[in-house]
């Protein structure tokens, strides 16, 4: 019996440990007429916290998304470029008044089927990494988001696409607050 309620304290203590708390929801609808793509960010009781606006490809082969709060207010851009020679994808993040606040660069694919993405501040210094495997036999697809230090902060999964053309990606966190930019 002491060895039954120690296992159990200690399973209890582990999984504790390893906690991940719900921060909320990101669903991308399908492109509209326009050729623009909007994203819904929820917080974790369902309320609307701002949305992302992807428009169409320019003729530099820049594609820019719009970040606005949850009164519509611009807060900001990200700007995603070509794909350099060496195979890396950058965005430039920028702030209402057009300041640039970070970047993000996407890799190429790892050979066991993984991608990383390395962010960085505007001063150049990196302030994290999300790293995304491969599709399961589900049909999600789960991000590992990690600080500075690699210190696992979160996940995001994202599931197959619904019969509306949504696509819903669960945002969790290890301390209890967000973990995307926006």
């Amino acid at each position: 019996m002491k060895k039954i309620i120690l296992t159990l304290a200690i399973a209890l203590f582990t999984c504790g440990a390893y906690a991940q708390y719900n921060a909320g929801t990101s669903t991308t609808s399908q492109t509209d007429m326009f050729g623009n793509t909007t994203t819904t960010h929820r917080d974790a009781y369902g309320r609307v916290t701002g949305t992302s606006t992807t428009g169409r490809t320019d003729m530099f082969g820049n594609t820019t998304t719009t970040h606005r709060d949850a009164y519509g207010r611009i807060i900001g851009t990200s700007t995603t470029g070509r794909t350099d020679m060496f195979g890396n994808t950058t965005t430039t993040d920028r702030d209402a008044y057009g300041r640039t606040t970070g970047t993000s660069t996407t890799g190429r694919t790892d050979m066991f089927g993984n991608t990383t993405t390395t962010r960085r501040d505007a001063y150049g210094r990196t302030t994290g990494t999300s790293t995304t495997g491969r599709t399961d036999m589900f049909g999600n697809t789960t991000t590992t988001h990690r600080d500075s230090y690699d210190h696992t902060t979160g996940t995001s999964t994202t599931g197959q696409t619904d019969m509306f053309g949504n696509t819903t990606t669960q945002q969790r966190s290890n301390n209890g607050g967000q973990i995307w930019t926006w």
